[in-house]
């Protein structure tokens, strides 16, 4: 076994083991900690995988902005009081136990089937196409106008904004 399968297998463990923490957790802040550790994990693999602009994007997007607004939120709603979070009758648990038992068959199953005896092989087109160089190309080659014209109207919104809140003032 390679270098490269060995530390898959060990960020994949570590990835699950984040999830089952993340959602075992009682404290939400602990929970949004180990959803940012399970976002790692996801971008290491992903770096495995020679997929190097999904995994910053997955570095930036997730564990950055999307994190500190689940931080936020948490905060904001201040779930000191977690009788207010009881129900009396648990449908959802139920529901979520059926779907997780369907998810955990499901899982089985394809590991349990092999697909072929022959080595998973990535080409050298496939190692190209999740590159940050492929990715530009394709940006600058065929999207170049579109992305001008949403960065115009990102800035229009911004001056927009900053015209409206000096006029509250």
């Amino acid at each position: 076994m390679s270098i490269e399968a060995i530390l898959f297998y060990l960020i994949a463990i570590s990835a699950i083991t984040s999830a089952l923490l993340m959602v075992l957790q009682k404290n939400p802040v602990k929970s949004v900690l180990f959803m940012i550790v399970n976002f790692f994990c996801l971008a290491v693999i992903y770096l495995l995988l020679h997929a190097q602009f999904i995994a910053i994007v997955q570095i930036l997007v997730y564990a950055g902005a999307i994190m500190v607004l689940f931080l936020f939120v948490i905060m904001l709603l201040n779930l000191g009081n977690e009788s207010l979070l009881k129900e009396k009758y648990n449908y959802k648990r139920t529901i979520a136990y059926i779907l997780s038992g369907i998810i955990l068959l499901e899982l089985i199953i394809g590991i349990s089937i092999p697909l072929n005896n022959s080595p998973a092989q990535i080409s050298a087109d496939a190692v190209k196409f999740g590159s940050v160089e492929s990715i530009g190309a394709e940006l600058f080659q065929n999207y170049l106008l579109p992305f001008e014209a949403v960065s115009v109207l990102l800035l229009a919104a911004i001056v927009g904004v900053v015209v409206l809140a000096k006029k509250r003032k």
